[in-house]
């Protein structure tokens, strides 16, 4: 795994955020911005970022309520557009004008809306299972469970919840892999393991209009056509529709579209293959 370091920043609303900042090959090395899901943080790209650090210096934060970064009191500040701000202000603070993406789900979002608000700051994105238009059935599922899932007495209970929760995401999976997951999504404190965000996280995310959503979310898309993409779809995913993704082909006809055979919502980009993929259409 390669050597990072720990990254800490302001937000404008007083907020300690945290990243893992891995130094490329030399120091004028471009740099990639890794973007990780709702619940998730900057452990989903450890397996990753060796590989695109060999090429470029990769910055993996952790939005505000995840992991190292601080947690909100004022729950209206769990909003897309609150950590697109976040995250520009993570590149100001570094003197970082441009960036490549890896945006995962919720990270695919805020993409769209960094390259839309910032024009020329977004020079390639690699979009992780995620489109305009969120496919109700996945939604409600992530509704289901977000804030509502442990504490658990050990690490063997997490493993075992995770398998029994996700089995028809990672149908293949094997119980290392299940261990080394709920290692990513929890963390142990007070002798208990537990999600490694603030499940209050889930409170905005009940009341948004996906309908809506979806409106906004193609007018920020639309201006993702001018910017090489690579579309990255899980082939068992029930957030990402085969049909928006021919919508999203049609708005970017240069779009690559990368499929992950037997893998749902959402690939962790270490399946075979992926990596590779992704890091070939970041050099090129």
């Amino acid at each position: 795994m390669s050597a990072f370091k720990d990254h800490f920043f302001q937000t404008q609303d007083g907020l300690r955020l945290y990243a893992r900042d891995y130094p490329g090959p030399d120091d004028n090395a471009p740099v990639v911005l890794c973007l990780h899901g709702l619940t998730r943080n900057s452990r989903d790209f450890q397996e990753l970022t060796p590989a695109l650090a060999d090429h470029f210096r990769v910055l993996v934060p952790e939005q505000r309520g995840r992991g190292r970064s601080d947690y909100d009191d004022d729950l209206s500040r769990y909003a897309l557009l609150q950590y697109v701000e976040d995250m520009r202000g993570l590149l100001s603070d570094l003197g970082i004008k441009q960036v490549a993406i890896v945006g995962t789900s919720m990270g695919g979002l805020m993409t769209f809306a960094l390259n839309a608000l910032y024009p020329g700051l977004v020079t390639r994105a690699v979009i992780n299972d995620i489109g305009p238009e969120i496919a109700e059935v996945g939604l409600n599922r992530i509704k289901s469970y977000v804030g509502m899932v442990g504490p658990f007495a050990d690490w063997d209970e997490a493993r075992v919840y995770l398998k029994s929760a996700s089995a028809e995401i990672f149908p293949d999976w094997q119980d290392v892999q299940w261990a080394d997951f709920a290692h990513q999504c929890y963390v142990e404190r007070d002798g208990q393991v537990i999600v490694d965000y603030d499940p209050r996280i889930a409170e905005p995310l009940a009341a948004e209009n996906n309908d809506t959503e979806a409106d906004a979310l193609w007018s920020l898309f639309a201006a993702m056509s001018a910017v090489p993409s690579l579309l990255i779809r899980g082939e068992l995913t029930d957030l990402l529709t085969e049909s928006c993704v021919a919508k999203m082909c049609e708005v970017h006809p240069d779009m690559a579209v990368l499929s992950v055979p037997r893998v749902g919502h959402a690939p962790m980009l270490n399946e075979s293959g992926v990596t590779e993929a992704i890091c070939e259409f970041l050099t090129a």
